[in-house]
């Protein structure tokens, strides 16, 4: 979207987004009618607008890849023709993006046979790239990721799927998605199975490192590798391992991920987060509770989480990345339950949301102001009760270039889980 077709976007926008505000309505005149102070910021809630529709249902999943081109013109989407069950190797979803300047046209790009509902098909625009975007799939007996240049339709394959990519849009870093199915359906792909499955760490799965250019990709850390770095909470032995949600810090230097495992008597899987260098070397524990779930990186030395601290309990700190490094609490009491969290640029306000919550059911985006610790609502968007486990529908919110819209997935509208745009600009300036 140039300068100069902007504001004639947003009023467009403006003017379409009174289409879709959810429950957010309802919740303003509850809150109004008790007079509260919160009923006031309720009053302000931004304007919202759907930009897809049935009777296919569309999301983008995950929170921390890019949804949107460089100029906020194209917003990339999943499409599927059903929901509430897990999905086979022989789903097929459409890969697009919506045209937000011509009507919020649907464009097809391509298919997928390696998905899931909560990341899709890492589907994400390249960094770096005006033109470029990434998708995974399967082809045959291994699974590859697809470079699709948007507007020539100029198509290219790498023998290896991907993750998250760096910064500069030249490699990406990606676990054994046949282990993570393996370990946690819901978040791997269907079709085929992990050859390590009797194994508990296996030399030859774990993270690798793949040329966006070549398609040459390398083991960069194994799963017995990282298994051996003690755990002081208790003994590892007879636990099995994997790796999942992986993250290149803004400069590329370094990425992050989440090293789980389950055993005999845990109710749930353990985590702790790790750091390396960008080659694999200097692998810190960042976090070693256990509990470490949602994460983002604030600066190349810096990472928020949700976490568990000895003092401060269940929160999101903020952790310096070095070995003992600093940890500090961040929007203790406001920012008080596990969320989606990103950074919008320049970090002066942190995107965020909940799961359901209440006996409406409600999951709530908001922003939160670190300077001032003020939390200001987008909206709230009931979520049906079949939306559960494996296939719920989280908001996992993301954030335009500009920082100035910020989209969701959400069935709120009754139409199925679809995209919808909220304009932050008013709030962030």
């Amino acid at each position: 979207m140039s300068n100069r077709s902007r504001p004639q976007s947003r009023r467009t926008f403006l003017k379409s987004a009174a289409l879709t505000l959810g429950t957010a309505a309802s919740a303003r005149s509850l809150l109004a009618a008790e007079g509260t102070a919160e009923a006031k910021a309720e009053e302000s809630l931004p304007p919202v607008r759907t930009i897809t529709h049935g009777p296919k249902f569309h999301w983008f999943a995950y929170y921390d890849k890019l949804q949107f081109d460089p100029a906020v013109r194209y917003a990339l989407s999943n499409e599927v023709d059903f929901e509430h069950r897990s999905p086979t190797a022989d789903d097929v979803i459409k890969v697009g993006m919506v045209d937000l300047d011509d009507g919020d046209r649907w464009i097809e790009l391509g298919e997928s046979r390696a998905w899931c509902w909560q990341q899709g098909c890492m589907l994400q625009w390249r960094p770096g790239s005006s033109s470029e975007v990434l998708w995974n799939d399967r082809d045959g007996d291994h699974f590859v990721c697809h470079v699709l240049d948007v507007h020539t339709r100029k198509k290219r394959t790498i023998p290896h799927p991907i993750y998250t990519v760096s910064p500069c849009g030249k490699w990406a870093v990606a676990p054994d998605f046949r282990r993570v199915n393996d370990m946690r359906p819901g978040y791997g792909y269907a079709g085929l199975p992990d050859p390590n499955s009797d194994k508990l760490a296996p030399e030859d799965s774990g993270i690798f490192r793949i040329d966006l250019e070549t398609g040459e990709q390398r083991l960069l850390l194994s799963l017995a590798e990282i298994a051996k770095i003690p755990f002081d909470k208790y003994d590892l032995t007879g636990a099995k391992h994997y790796f999942n949600h992986l993250l290149v810090s803004p400069d590329g230097s370094r990425f992050e991920f989440l090293h789980r495992w389950r055993m005999e008597g845990l109710r749930s899987f353990g985590t702790r987060m790790l750091t390396a260098a960008a080659d694999g070397s200097d692998v810190r524990v960042i976090d070693p509770s256990g509990y470490t779930s949602h994460f983002i990186w604030r600066d190349p030395n810096h990472i928020l989480a949700w976490s568990r601290a000895d003092s401060d309990g269940d929160a999101f700190y903020l952790y310096e990345d070095r070995q003992g490094g600093k940890v500090e609490v961040v929007g203790k009491g406001v920012m008080s339950v596990n969320g989606h969290c990103t950074y919008l640029p320049g970090n002066e306000w942190i995107l965020n949301d909940t799961y359901p919550q209440g006996k409406d059911r409600n999951q709530n985006p908001y922003l939160y102001h670190v300077a001032t610790g003020r939390r200001v609502p987008l909206g709230h968007f009931h979520l049906p009760k079949e939306y559960s486990g494996e296939w719920r529908c989280d908001t996992h919110p993301r954030f335009s270039p500009d920082g100035k819209l910020v989209c969701i997935d959400s069935p709120h509208t009754g139409e199925g889980r679809q995209l919808h745009l909220i304009d932050i600009s008013g709030i962030v300036g």
